[in-house]
């Protein structure tokens, strides 16, 4: 009998959660942010907004948004601190949360800090790492300021 199916897969076949098979009782999703305050959407609202999402590629294994929901809840992690660039992120994260029978932690979406540019500093971006802001004589405290940690 002959194969259909390629030997290698595609690179970019990928594993998607259908938000669509999933019913109504699973929503309204909300999660708290200590800035934001409790944010809560409904499946409706995801699917519209977010669509259906990728949870695994055949070449690389789980996605991102798998992996952290998983590792997170491996690790008991109670708080999370990342940049108001990954609010939307969130939601996808706290709808696995729910699938997967996991804890959702609290949330802290800090603003980002940005250069003289206005671009934001990301690692991804060869962006200057903290022991360059101390070594240059930044605070603790001034560098909480900068990324929203404490009042300016």
């Amino acid at each position: 009998m002959r194969d259909h199916y390629p030997q290698t897969p595609p690179r970019d076949a990928a594993l998607r959660l259908d938000l669509t098979t999933y019913p109504n009782g699973l929503a309204p999703f909300t999660f708290n942010d200590t800035i934001k305050g409790e944010t809560t959407f409904t499946l409706k609202q995801a699917q519209s907004e977010i669509g259906d999402f990728i949870v695994g590629r055949k070449d690389s294994g789980t996605s991102y948004h798998l992996s952290v929901v998983l590792d997170d809840a491996a690790q008991g992690i109670t708080d999370v601190v990342r940049g108001e660039d990954l609010f939307e992120a969130t939601k996808i994260h706290v709808m696995l949360q729910r699938l997967l029978g996991l804890p959702t932690p609290t949330y802290h979406h800090h603003r980002l800090i940005r250069d003289d540019m206005g671009k934001r500093l990301a690692k991804r971006d060869d962006a200057r790492a903290i022991a360059k802001y101390r070594a240059e004589g930044a605070t603790p405290n001034g560098i909480k300021q900068m990324v929203g940690l404490a009042a300016v």
